[in-house]
């Protein structure tokens, strides 16, 4: 995962083009701001992310990553749950149209899906890691 920048999350979200995909990054940093209690931080040049934790698997490779997070990017938003979405059908039945990657969740419009839902799964990725990894603000 790409290291955090000085770049403010709300700075980057004003400078998207795209009215629609503003409007959502918008309320995506609130629901993200309110769920996770951590500020919201640029990993790169347009992640939004929020906490941190370090991770290590058995192969001895190591590092820190966001804890969850999101991009509004050109064509869609994409949502990071860590570790993924694997298993979470339960949500995922119930939240709209989307497409899922090992850790993104794509989601054209947030007009497209439960938001309900979409706190629900943000929740149980927040709850998920810190039960299983060292984690802390950025």
């Amino acid at each position: 995962m790409n290291s955090k920048t000085r770049v403010l999350p709300a700075e980057f979200i004003s400078s998207i083009e795209h009215p629609v995909r503003r409007k959502d990054a918008e309320e995506l940093l609130q629901l993200f701001s309110d769920i996770t209690a951590y500020p919201a931080v640029m990993w790169g040049k347009s992640i939004v992310g929020f906490g941190r934790y370090h991770y290590e698997y058995e192969s001895g490779r190591s590092g820190d990553s966001l804890i969850t997070g999101f991009s509004p990017q050109k064509t869609k938003l994409s949502l990071y749950i860590m570790p993924g979405y694997q298993n979470l059908d339960s949500y995922l039945d119930r939240l709209g149209k989307h497409k899922t990657g090992a850790a993104c969740l794509y989601i054209n419009k947030l007009s497209d899906i439960d938001m309900s839902v979409l706190r629900e799964l943000v929740l149980y990725g927040v709850n998920d890691v810190k039960s299983k990894y060292e984690t802390w603000e950025q």
